[in-house]
């Protein structure tokens, strides 16, 4: 019995160890907290445990650890050693500090390190000498020109397309970080403006859209005023989004091989994957000389099989565009969900070299495809030679919409936060038409938009195409008015946003007269200044010649009154990039 009784025990102790080794894996991404570029070597081992890994050349790794373990600890030779609890996360985004000052000498330094690893020469196959595109060291940007003051007893309707691209945010974010001076045109301020979450109330269940308004003395100009128009969109619960077919088209040619781009890339794709649903499905078509299909299409709660595919891609070759999307739209065809959300999400640097290379040829491409009912998600990477002049020109062709991926932090927003809203469409062919009373209005200018202008009249037949709002977004434009006297009451304006919703070629309309009073400034709601505050220091990025008193001091004031409840921590965000423009530009003091 005493052996029987030793037996058993024995069994019962081997059975708990072996049930204390059984192993879960846990992955994830280290970056570095500067400069936000990957860092590849780093020991990612488990506390108190023999259990580790190195993080490879992407800054990715994976590691089993065993049942009941606490932490991970992240170790490598110039940083600080970070141990961080494991909780519930099955994948990680982790930032190391470098050892020393995170001063400005440390940041030069970082910077003339990025400067040597992403030079490269210029690209022969992509001319920047076209009209329209005007060029930053090898980036190109397309150009705009300030709006002006409309004179409103001669055209009283303003008509331009609305969407909630951002890309120029993020990427304004990247010079500020990089110290380097912002291009001109890649200063889009309604970008900026609509970077930004706004609490205006969602508008009725019977409604698709919401259109407020709020009208003040403009504080950089005080013989003018400020009218701010806000459309929100209706917001669809996650539980109710419809399925999703995507087709991951990913660039991995020669020019993604900076870890600023391809590793990037991959670390933004792994967050949206961990957000698809079982009903979802994902193609992944990766390019470079020729384009090949990297995984067929997969359900989405394989994520292990697509997360495999996204993390053994490798950069090397030129980049066949054409073709490349040509397939895409092809798989994307192929696995088609009636009434679903049918998309290409085209991630890439826009150095395109192979095949069809002009935007023109580009733009054709894409408004053929477009017809078959798939929208197109643009994702840019990169610095020194990223087009972005024409990843938002298939963008707008392809009924879709455009972001910029500076880091990691940046795909989390994209990708988690705004989830729905990303990767959602509730309504395309957006145009808002704003026709203001001469009465009140004497002049008006909007602010930003430039390349989103449409003409009022659509008689000559060529088809007047807007943008594309997803779930829950709220979009804002901003006019400056100059008042006529003395009508202080009466009708302002009046509001129409024309749209069709994605499954219905029907143009529909929403509708909202505007009857404000000027209110004071400092009255106003937070989100109302600022916005105010972005669209001023906008305008100060792109030389505007309307800023009147404004200037840097003036754009943090107000932003720094406004904070609000900042959801997320974006708000924030911008008052300490001001304070990192205002040091480094001294054309802004």
């Amino acid at each position: 019995m005493h052996k029987l009784l030793m037996l058993l025990c024995w069994l019962c102790g081997s059975m708990m160890a072996t049930a204390q080794r059984q192993r879960g894996s846990v992955s994830g991404a280290v970056q570095d907290s500067i400069t936000h570029n990957p860092v590849a070597a780093v020991k990612v081992s488990v506390l108190k445990d023999t259990v580790k890994v190195m993080t490879n050349q992407y800054g990715l790794f994976r590691i089993d650890v065993p049942v009941g373990s606490t932490h991970l600890v992240f170790e490598k030779d110039g940083y600080r050693t970070k141990t961080v609890p494991l909780d519930h996360y099955d994948r990680m985004l982790i930032e190391l500090s470098p050892i020393g000052k995170t001063s400005g000498e440390d940041l030069d330094i970082a910077k003339a390190k990025a400067r040597a690893r992403f030079a490269h020469s210029t690209n022969p196959n992509y001319s920047n000498l076209g009209m329209g595109i005007s060029s930053f060291f090898d980036e190109t940007y397309g150009k705009l020109y300030e709006n002006k003051f409309v004179d409103a007893a001669k055209s009283r309707v303003s008509f331009f397309a609305m969407d909630v691209d951002r890309a120029a945010y993020s990427n304004m974010r990247r010079f500020v970080r990089l110290r380097e001076p912002i291009p001109v045109d890649a200063v889009r301020i309604e970008e900026l403006v609509n970077y930004f979450h706004y609490s205006y109330p969602l508008p009725p269940k019977d409604s698709l859209f919401a259109i407020y308004a709020q009208y003040t003395d403009c504080p950089w100009n005080r013989q003018h005023n400020l009218l701010q128009i806000a459309v929100r969109a209706q917001q669809i619960e996650m539980d109710s989004l419809p399925a999703s077919n995507l087709v991951f088209l990913i660039d991995v040619s020669g020019s993604m091989g900076t870890p600023n781009k391809l590793p990037l890339l991959q670390a933004a794709f792994r967050v949206l994957v961990n957000n698809l649903r079982p009903r979802d499905h994902v193609s992944i078509v990766a390019y470079a000389g020729t384009p090949g299909l990297v995984l067929p299409a997969t359900q989405g709660d394989q994520k292990e099989k697509i997360l495999n595919a996204i993390d053994y891609l490798s950069a090397g070759g030129s980049t066949a565009g054409e073709a490349a999307i040509k397939m895409a739209y092809q798989l994307a065809e192929e696995n088609f969900i009636p009434n679903g959300n049918n998309r290409v999400i085209m991630a890439t640097d826009g150095d395109f070299n192979v095949g069809q290379t002009s935007d023109q040829d580009m733009e054709d491409l894409i408004m053929q495809k477009k017809e078959s009912g798939v929208l197109l998600t643009c994702l840019g990477f990169g610095m020194k030679d990223y087009k972005d002049s024409k990843l938002e020109t298939l963008a707008t062709k392809g009924n879709g919409n455009f972001a910029y991926i500076d880091d990691l932090e940046e795909a989390n927003k994209v990708f988690a936060r705004e989830f729905g809203s990303t990767l959602f469409t509730v309504a395309k062919d957006v145009r808002a038409e704003v026709s203001f009373n001469p009465a009140r209005v004497k002049a008006y200018k909007l602010i930003g938009y430039e390349n989103k202008i449409l003409k009022e009249d659509n008689s000559n037949g060529v088809k007047v195409g807007g943008g594309i709002v997803g779930s829950g977004n709220c979009v804002v434009a901003l006019y400056e008015i100059a008042s006529a006297n003395p009508e202080p009451e009466g009708v302002l304006s009046d509001v129409k946003i024309w749209y069709r919703t994605p499954q219905d070629t029907t143009l529909r309309v929403a509708k909202q007269v505007i009857y404000q009073s000027k209110q004071e400034f400092e009255k106003t709601s937070d989100d109302f200044r600022f916005a105010s505050s972005v669209a001023l220091f906008g305008m100060l990025l792109r030389r505007s010649g309307y800023t009147g008193e404004g200037d840097i001091s003036m754009v943090t004031g107000i932003a720094k009154r406004s904070l609000g409840a900042d959801s997320g921590g974006y708000r924030g965000e911008f008052v300490k990039l001001i304070k990192l423009v205002r040091k480094n530009a001294k054309w802004l003091k």
